[in-house]
């Protein structure tokens, strides 16, 4: 199926999801001027890790707490250093976790870690390859966290039927793949993306798969309520000026979703008006 054939479809199903106008974006009662979250590896160093969260907009800092120093080692440098949580609102995640029980500890120790954050983001992945969620360890963890209190954003597979149960399960935040992480390769199944944004009372925020801005703009044309990526801002040749076109990509992708599309056609519409004409 192609891309834009999903496009009508989810206009007016879109419009009875969470966060219908552009008055930002809702998670856990919080509301955030940009829809973009970014992650915060894979930079060069830390300076050019501030300078691209910058010119991205971002309020909404990914952070991998088995991988990225935020205090784990007091002597090291920390990312806290120049992606403060006095100005962004960090995302700890379990980035690197096989099982539910792996996920949970790590969570609990990113809320330890700083202070008793209770927003995460969730992530059991089942195979080193691909990087595919692992489903059933998913749901598992989801569980056990929401239980202890967590507010979870949760990257999980397209299935429409394993979104609707994490959002039953308490997760605040559905997050599917567009594709395999970190593989640039865009959104290859806007159908069910669709299916999961039309029934979610959630946001739901493609996470994984963002190559370059088109993609973005995309995932918000479809109705997503945000995006989230590291890779194709830090993996670009100009990882700065990338981070500025992914901010505009998800303004220009939301202000057209809001605006909806006109419908496809299968033959021309003249854009002048017969009447009146000149003859």
């Amino acid at each position: 199926m192609n891309t834009n054939d999903a496009f009508s479809d989810t206009q007016n199903a879109g419009l009875t999801n969470a966060g219908l106008t552009n008055a930002g974006l809702t998670i856990a009662g919080k509301t955030y001027r940009s829809r973009l979250l970014v992650g915060s590896g894979k930079y060069r160093d830390l300076a050019e890790t501030r300078a691209a969260t910058e010119a991205s907009g971002a309020e909404i800092i990914t952070v991998a707490i088995r991988r990225v120093n935020i205090g784990q080692d007091p002597n090291a440098p920390s990312l806290l250093d120049v992606v403060p949580p006095s100005r962004y609102t960090i995302l700890p995640n379990s980035a690197g976790c096989y099982t539910a029980k792996d996920a949970v500890y790590t969570l609990q120790l990113g809320r330890e870690l700083l202070g008793g954050h209770k927003l995460a983001k969730l992530e059991v992945l089942g195979d080193e390859k691909n990087l595919f969620p692992n489903m059933p360890e998913t749901l598992k963890a989801a569980e056990t966290l929401v239980k202890d209190g967590f507010d979870v954003m949760v990257y999980c597979s397209d299935d429409p039927i394993q979104a609707r149960i994490l959002e039953e399960i308490g997760c605040v935040a559905i997050m599917p793949l567009a594709s395999l992480i970190g593989s640039g390769m865009g959104i290859l199944n806007p159908w069910n993306l669709s299916l999961i944004i039309e029934q979610s009372k959630v946001p739901v925020l493609v996470d994984a798969g963002v190559g370059t801005a088109s993609d973005a703009a995309i995932a918000m044309e479809l109705g997503c309520d945000g995006v989230l990526m590291n890779t194709a801002i830090a993996g670009a040749r100009d990882p700065i000026r990338m981070a500025r076109a992914m901010r505009l990509a998800v303004e220009a992708g939301r202000e057209a979703f809001l605006a909806g599309r006109i419908p496809k056609r299968f033959m021309a519409s003249p854009s002048s008006p017969m009447a009146g004409r000149i003859v």
